[in-house]
Order: C-alpha cells, then sequence, then structure tokens
C-alpha cells in the first residue's frame, strides 16, 4: 500500500531518498552501506562494557529466509506508535485506515523497553 498525499506516493518518496543518501554516503566516505527491507527486528542487545548501550540487534526476512545480525555504534528505533490503545472517533471507515493501521501493535515501544530504554512522549492513536 502507499500513502498519497497530495498525489504523490509517500513511500516511494522516502524509499528514493534514502537510496540516494546511501550513494551520496558511498562517495563521500568509501565505506560500502546497505539498505535492508522488510527485516522485523525482535531482540536488542547490550555492550559487554556498557550495558547501558545497545550494541546489536537480531532479526529476520519476512520474504526471505534469513536471519539477520547488524551491529552499529549508534541505533535508532522508528518502529511507530501503537493502534487500537484507544478508541478512534472514526470508528467506521477511519479505522483500518493508514492513520488507524491495526499491524502496528506497538512492538517497537516492546523492544524499546526490554532494552531499557526510558519511554517518553509516545505517540499512542
Amino acid at each position: 500500500w502507499q500513502i498519497m498525499i497530495h498525489g504523490e506516493s509517500y513511500k516511494v518518496i522516502v524509499a528514493e531518498a534514502a537510496k540516494k543518501a546511501l550513494e551520496y554516503n558511498r562517495a563521500a566516505t568509501g565505506v560500502d552501506q546497505n539498505l535492508y527491507e522488510r527485516v522485523f527486528i525482535v531482540k536488542l542487545y547490550h555492550d559487554a562494557n556498557d550495558p547501558k548501550r545497545v550494541a546489536a540487534a537480531a532479526g529476520f526476512s519476512v520474504r526471505e529466509n534469513k536471519i539477520y545480525l547488524f551491529k552499529a555504534k549508534a541505533m535508532i528505533n522508528a518502529a511507530g506508535g501503537a493502534v487500537n490503545v484507544f478508541r478512534p472517533r472514526s470508528t467506521k471507515e477511519g479505522q483500518g485506515r493508514a492513520w488507524y493501521p491495526v499491524w502496528n501493535s506497538g512492538s517497537g515501544y516492546a523492544l524499546g523497553m526490554q532494552a531499557g530504554a526510558e519511554m517518553t512522549l509516545m505517540e499512542n492513536r
């Protein structure tokens, strides 16, 4: 599915911008960077020397029979909010639309809490 904003497909615009940024970084730094799509992260791992720091993430591909382990100096959890925590005002037509996607279960919140993150300013729909 796509989110249409003023006739433009938002998903495609963001994906193309990310790919262009990776190409720019490759040319500028000489370091090969990759873009992984459709990977479901299931566990964050702490640094052995600093238990408050996340050093790796494990996940699997939702389309292929592959398991991934990512090591990084920094990580961003941008998994979205949680839907159906509260009843929406638009109960018939609005439910299950892009602003209330039923598959957005709050797993990003759980991932952060399991890693010991401080949870503030969370978006609940």
